[in-house]
């Protein structure tokens, strides 16, 4: 099944009159249960990628759809429904909630979707067990580790038992151990539940892990390679 097919996207920013052109002529298709890594240096418009095929950001030309749904056919409401209903994200800046504990930010998409707390709580606590946090479930963002927080991250964006997860850096602020923790979550759940990851980095190490690795240059994917997911070994972050 294809999840993302993207034809010819570009994106154009207009910043004081003049015109950036982010992305250049995209075209990308990725099927479901892969996990691909976008690599390539700053600025080269990885983040910007994400966004556009995940519906955060609108494109200037071109097509995406996601699971065969054309995203620039959904009004605003239903676009923000569909990512709350089908899509989870994970951020490097975790993106938790402060005032929330961790039960309450991994619950927040599911309330979104209009579900009853008194289901979304036991469905909440449920992944949080997935991820080696129930015991944290009542402790707020600053009492955790960053490899916590970013686990609850994860929890909050598997909560819907999304078809597709978007990663930005996923690992980018946590200590080696953290990372490790991290990638080997990623790998777990796309191995039994068969989701479909897509991930920015920077990081030799986290591109390594995917099916597919996707270089991009100046808004151009310049190069695609196939990834060896089945040698993949997190502890390459020890080495």
């Amino acid at each position: 099944m294809l999840m993302v097919d993207a034809q010819h996207i570009q994106k154009v920013y207009n910043t004081y009159g003049i015109q950036v052109k982010a992305l250049k002529d995209i075209t990308l298709k990725i099927e479901k249960g892969q996990i691909v890594s976008i690599m390539g240096p700053s600025g080269c418009g990885k983040t910007t990628l994400l966004n556009c095929l995940s519906g955060l950001d609108d494109i200037t030309s071109g097509t995406i759809k996601i699971e065969g749904i054309q995203l620039d056919s959904l009004s605003d409401k239903e676009r923000t429904y569909r990512r709350a209903e089908r899509m989870g994200f994970i951020f490097q800046s975790f993106n938790l909630l402060p005032v929330l504990t961790a039960v309450e930010n991994v619950e927040l998409p599911l309330l979104i979707c209009g579900i009853d707390q008194k289901q979304a709580r036991p469905k909440a606590l449920e992944v949080l067990q997935i991820v080696d946090l129930v015991d944290r479930a009542h402790h707020k963002p600053a009492e955790l580790s960053g490899g916590q927080q970013q686990r609850v991250a994860i929890a909050r964006a598997l909560v819907n038992n999304p078809a597709i997860v978007w990663a930005d850096e996923p690992t980018g602020n946590l200590d080696s151990e953290g990372a490790q923790q991290v990638l080997d979550l990623i790998k777990q759940l796309n191995r039994e539940n068969n989701q479909t990851f897509v991930i920015v980095t920077h990081d030799p190490v986290v591109g390594s892990m995917a099916n597919r690795i996707i270089h991009m240059r100046d808004g151009f994917i310049v190069s695609e390679k196939v990834g060896d997911l089945r040698r993949f070994n997190a502890k390459q972050y020890h080495n």
